[in-house]
């Protein structure tokens, strides 16, 4: 129901480009510059600046774009609560998730969901915990789903499962660990770590503050994208790296991996949900409540 000529002009305005909007949105790229020029000419002003490959925005097009994406919202919201007036759950739902809920938290529980909202279409965008929330101020995403300790105070978080973060070594390895250490110990193990950004990293080094040692002083010889990377690196090096414990537990029951124990250092975190102050309804909220039900069942 909604313009999708106003779809097309945001593809375009947030890739910077016609051709990725093209793939963004499964048309031809004829078919996407006939959308943005029909604006053109109902508004009867440039909305872009084109300088070679470059394509930015113009004054009007920074205009139509904050009105586009309310407008947008606006629908997406109607038509989930006309759907909902004969108890219909229809519509679209842009997720993003952090690298470790989007690994080892979201896949079973998107599996139910689905099963349960056949008619709903959800994306899901993977990133670390300040890309998602980058995305999600952008209006890429409508939900996002975050870790760490740090909370911007535009977007409202509400917390739907804990965690822990584990130190971690593999037993085929040469490195020599007892099964507990002190804090001080970490400045002399070689250790991987997630990458800045990540909720992981944001709270090693708050624990880490808690006993006066920076991040700045540890031996690090890596800092890698996702907890995956840090396993396998973990295979082939003698080091030790910090992970949630929710993405080690085949490894702890086979024997691969053990975990070290760091005395009086522990490393919880809240996995929340992130949303736009103001949005309290809709598919978000339908995902939201059936996660929390999932959860504690």
């Amino acid at each position: 129901m909604s313009d999708f000529r106003l779809k097309a002009f945001l593809s375009v305005a947030k890739n910077h480009s016609f051709t990725k909007a093209s793939r963004e949105l499964f048309i031809s790229q004829p078919a996407i510059t006939k959308h943005i020029q029909e604006l053109e000419n109902g508004y009867q002003t440039r909305l872009f600046d084109r300088q070679g490959n470059t394509i930015e925005l113009t004054a009007a097009g920074r205009l139509l774009m904050e009105h586009s994406e309310r407008i947008l919202d606006a629908y997406k919201r109607l038509e989930y609560e006309m759907h909902l007036l004969h108890n219909e759950y229809i519509g679209e739902l842009r997720l993003g998730a952090s690298t470790t809920i989007a690994q080892y938290v979201l896949p079973p529980l998107l599996a139910n969901f689905i099963t349960k909202f056949p008619q709903v279409t959800i994306s899901l965008l993977n990133g670390n915990s300040r890309e998602i929330e980058l995305a999600l101020q952008e209006h890429r995403i409508d939900l996002g789903l975050v870790e760490g300790v740090f909370r911007l105070p535009h977007l409202k978080y509400t917390t739907f499962l804990d965690d822990e973060l584990v130190a971690v070594v593999h037993t085929g390895r040469k490195l020599a660990l007892g099964d507990e250490i002190e804090p001080h110990e970490i400045l002399n193990i070689p250790l991987v770590l997630r990458e800045r950004g990540s909720g992981t990293l944001d709270v090693f080094e708050c624990a880490l503050s808690q006993h006066n040692i920076k991040l700045s002083s540890l031996p690090i010889l890596m800092y890698l994208g996702s907890t995956e990377s840090i396993k396998l690196f973990l295979e082939h090096t003698d080091c030790m790296g910090i992970v949630s414990v929710r993405s080690i537990t085949k490894e702890l029951v086979s024997g691969a991996f053990r975990v070290i124990e760091i005395k009086d250092m522990p490393m919880m975190r809240d996995l929340c949900f992130a949303q736009q102050q103001g949005q309290g309804s809709g598919l978000s909220q339908v995902f939201m409540q059936f996660a929390m039900h999932y959860h504690t069942k």
